[in-house]
């Protein structure tokens, strides 16, 4: 059974999720030739201690950092490091806030300096996949339409949906049911309800949409080594279709 939230949790997960908005774009901001993602992860716990908020990820079965930081081919759960962002690279960010108790989750991904036109082709898909996929969150849909519609956008502008990493109900906790693959059928699964909130994110690859482990356990690589690039939001569905939270 998927959790709906009352109009009391709605309340708190809209200041969970203009917290986060708001650490985002400075975060992102801060992006750039040069600076280490390491850097950018001691920026984001400044940012979110002074909201009166917590990273969700940091200390999460074990997560070493508040934010995860993927570069290029790394498709997600990077470990920040002493590794510099270079001219050209694309670089996900991954970070998730709790405030009062209520969790809230977002992803990008940006250029860092002059990036190549096929990485901008990849973000601006993987951008626009998400909003296809959000824009099936509304009552009476099935969970299936969010999934099918993130493949369907992904795959008709060339390009692979990730199998292995899915999105996810979110609220009191970081992980809540369901899982929503950015991979399926149209008219499948649950029943969308009024009250439900997702974080839904697209992983999307410029090659295969196969993954492999590195040996730190955490971070996932594209097998061919060809740039991945990640969207996320945490959205409520209304009577009138999807609230982004995190936007």
């Amino acid at each position: 059974m998927i959790p709906l939230k009352s109009k009391e949790d709605l309340e708190l997960l809209r200041a969970s999720g203009k917290i986060l908005a708001k650490v985002m774009r400075r975060l992102r901001e801060s992006v750039g030739v040069g600076i280490s993602t390491s850097e950018i992860d001691k920026l984001a716990e400044d940012l979110i201690r002074q909201e009166n908020a917590e990273a969700a990820f940091k200390g999460y079965k074990g997560y070493p950092a508040s934010i995860c930081a993927s570069v290029n081919e790394e498709v997600v759960h990077g470990i920040p490091s002493e590794r510099k962002l270079k001219e050209g690279d694309i670089f996900s960010l991954d970070i998730g806030i709790i405030y009062q108790g209520y969790f809230s989750d977002a992803a990008i991904t940006v250029g860092v300096g002059k990036i190549n036109p096929g990485l901008k082709k990849l973000i601006e898909a993987t951008k626009n996949a998400l909003s296809e996929g959000i824009k099936q969150a509304r009552p009476k849909n099935h969970l299936g339409d969010i999934s099918y519609a993130i493949q369907n956008y992904a795959e008709r502008h060339g390009f692979s949906v990730v199998r292995q990493f899915v999105g996810h109900g979110i609220g009191k906790a970081l992980h809540e049911e369901p899982e929503i693959a950015n991979f399926g059928l149209p008219h499948s699964g649950p029943v969308l309800k009024s009250g439900m909130v997702l974080a839904i994110e697209p992983m999307v690859n410029m090659g295969t949409w196969e993954t492999e482990i590195l040996e730190n356990g955490w971070t996932a690589v594209t097998v061919d080594h060809l740039p991945s690039a990640h969207f996320e939001h945490t959205i409520a569905i209304t009577d009138n279709g999807a609230e982004i939270l995190t936007q």
